[in-house]
């Protein structure tokens, strides 16, 4: 049977919120687009091309592309779309391209496990595997986890050790992790207009201008800094919070001011214990960036906001 090898890149393009944590966090949809460092070719069997996809509620094109095994970018120059393009549910997506000749694959090593680690709160899958020097997907298979897995404090976590070295003539079939890369961006007057709420909403409160870095980058990949309507499940406004898990009515969490000050926390959280703000974090000053915000918004994505560092920490003194 032909087989097409096909490059994986996994990126979010829609403005449809980031992936949650069900009951865990405040959304669930990843919306920054966040292009990736190419990864190992994957082989994928020609039968599973289709021509075309019905957009459904929640898809993006990122993870379309991925379904049927193709790349983001085929998908995006097939059908005409740019990197901000939004999809809407019924759309229908062409998906053809050509077939390359077959290419034998051979599975890759199985990791062994070197270590056990208890969790502790606070702490995330990411984190930990950041933490022990191991890859994210490694951590999830040796525990048999996914993304979407909640983990307690007590709970114990198998550490994988060092994978057996690969045949120097194997072609891995399992994509390698790659870290995302932001995209440069210059905002317009909407989103500038609300990132002035967040750092005027920040400097009231006595945040820290990284602090104040680290709700921008949030709001970034949260919302592309606007606030939403809607959102997967009852997620909406800057954040993407949900009202049902405490951060407050669908108005509330769409006041801009509000939200933002539920995001920052503290003694003056709207929302008062029902939820963790930034400054709720202990010793959030000498966290990781984007550890601090994943801490906040429990996100199933957490690899996401770090990337908008540099970016967010230059509109803190463009717009503050």
């Amino acid at each position: 049977m032909p087989t097409a090898v096909l490059g994986t890149i996994a990126l979010s393009l829609t403005a449809t919120p980031a992936g949650a944590v069900d009951g865990e966090r405040t959304h669930s949809r990843p919306l920054a687009p966040l292009p990736l460092r190419a990864a190992a070719p994957l082989v994928v069997p020609a039968s599973v091309l289709t021509p075309s996809h019905t957009v459904a509620p929640g898809d993006t094109v990122s993870a379309i592309a991925a379904r049927y095994g193709l790349t983001t970018a085929d998908v995006l120059a097939w059908n005409g779309l740019g990197w901000s393009s939004i999809i809407r549910p019924g759309q229908v997506l062409t998906l053809t391209g050509a077939v390359a000749a077959p290419v034998a694959a051979a599975p890759a090593a199985a990791p062994t496990v070197a270590a056990v680690h208890t969790v502790v709160g606070g702490e995330t899958l990411w984190a930990i595997a950041q933490a022990q020097g191991v890859g994210l997907t490694d951590l999830l298979a040796t525990n048999g986890l996914t993304r979407g897995s909640i983990i307690y404090p007590g709970q114990e976590l198998a550490i994988p050790g060092a994978a057996a070295p690969a045949s120097p003539t194997m072609i891995p079939t399992a994509v390698v992790e790659a870290a995302p890369v932001a995209p440069i961006v210059t905002l317009d007057a909407e989103q500038i207009a609300n990132a002035q709420i967040i750092i005027e909403v920040g400097r009231g409160l006595g945040v820290s201008d990284r602090g104040i870095a680290i709700a921008l980058a949030t709001a970034m990949v949260e919302s592309w800094i606007r606030n939403l309507d809607w959102g997967d499940r009852d997620s909406l406004g800057l954040f993407q919070q949900r009202p049902s898990q405490g951060w407050g009515a669908e108005g509330e969490v769409r006041d801009a001011r509000r939200a933002a000050a539920a995001f920052f926390g503290g003694p003056h959280d709207p929302n008062g214990s029902l939820t963790q703000g930034l400054l709720d974090v202990p010793g959030w000053q000498e966290m990781e960036f984007g550890a601090v915000a994943q801490t906040v918004q429990r996100s199933a994505y957490p690899e996401r906001y770090a990337p908008w560092e540099t970016q967010a920490t230059a509109w803190v003194a463009a717009y503050g």
